[in-house]
C-alpha cells in the first residue's frame, strides 16, 4: 500500500515511515509533489484543518493521505491559541514571539490556573472520499519561563508533572509515549494497518 503524508516535514516523515515499516506501507510526502498547491488552513477546529489537508492531498496525488493539525489549548485563555498556535503572534509563525505572547498573557496567573493541553487530530482520506480520524491529547501546565533545549513551538513552556519536565526536556522516546501527536499517530497507524490488510 502507498500513502502520502500531507506535510513536507522531514521529522514527521521519518517518524511515520518507522511506525509503518512493519505493515509494508510506502510513505511519500509533499516534498515528492512540489507542484501541489498549498492547502489554506482556514478551519475553525483541528479536525476541519486536518481533514481538509488530507482530502486535498488525496485528490491531488490519487493516494490515501494522512494529515494532522495540532496546537496548544490554554484553559485560562479559553482554549487559545488553539488552531492559531503556529501564528499566535502573527503570520510569520515565530516560536519565540508566540512564547513571549503566551507568557505575557499568563503573567501573574496563579499556578493552579495555568493548566493547558496539547491536542492533535489526524485525518486519513482516500481518493474515493472515505475519511478516518484519530485524536490524542496531553495535559500539563504553562511555566513562567522556558526550560529545556529540545522540541519546538511551546515545548519549553509546557510542563508535564508526571515527568517533572517540560516537553523540551524530555527525550524523543519519552515525549512520543505521552505526547498528543504520539497518541494520535498510534491511532492512525492502527487504521492504516487495517487498510493495508484489506488491500
Amino acid at each position: 500500500m502507498e500513502l502520502v503524508l500531507a506535510s513536507g516535514n522531514k521529522g514527521k516523515l521519518q517518524e511515520l515511515r518507522a511506525l509503518l515499516a512493519p505493515y509494508n506501507i510506502t510513505v511519500y510526502s509533499l516534498a515528492d509533489y512540489p507542484d501541489m498547491p498549498e492547502t489554506v488552513e482556514d478551519g475553525s477546529t483541528f479536525l476541519e484543518n486536518a481533514v481538509k489537508k488530507a482530502r486535498e492531498a488525496a485528490a491531488y496525488t490519487g493516494l490515501p493521505a494522512l494529515a494532522d493539525d495540532s496546537g496548544l489549548e490554554v484553559d485560562y485563555l479559553n482554549g487559545q491559541p488553539g488552531v492559531y498556535s503556529a501564528r499566535f503572534a502573527g503570520p510569520q509563525k515565530d516560536d519565540a514571539a508566540n512564547n513571549s505572547k503566551l507568557l505575557r498573557l499568563m503573567q501573574n496567573v496563579p499556578w493552579e490556573q495555568r493548566t493547558a493541553g496539547f491536542r492533535c487530530v489526524m485525518a486519513i482520506c482516500t481518493p474515493q472520499g472515505e475519511v478516518y480520524t484519530s485524536e490524542g491529547t496531553c495535559r500539563g501546565y504553562i511555566l513562567q519561563q522556558a526550560r529545556g533545549q529540545g522540541g519546538f513551538g511551546y515545548d519549553p513552556l509546557f510542563y508535564v508533572p508526571e515527568y517533572d519536565k517540560t516537553f523540551a526536556e524530555l527525550d524523543m522516546s519519552e515525549k512520543n509515549k505521552i505526547s498528543h501527536r504520539g497518541k494520535a499517530l498510534r491511532g492512525a497507524v492502527e487504521i492504516l494497518a487495517k487498510m493495508a490488510q484489506e488491500k
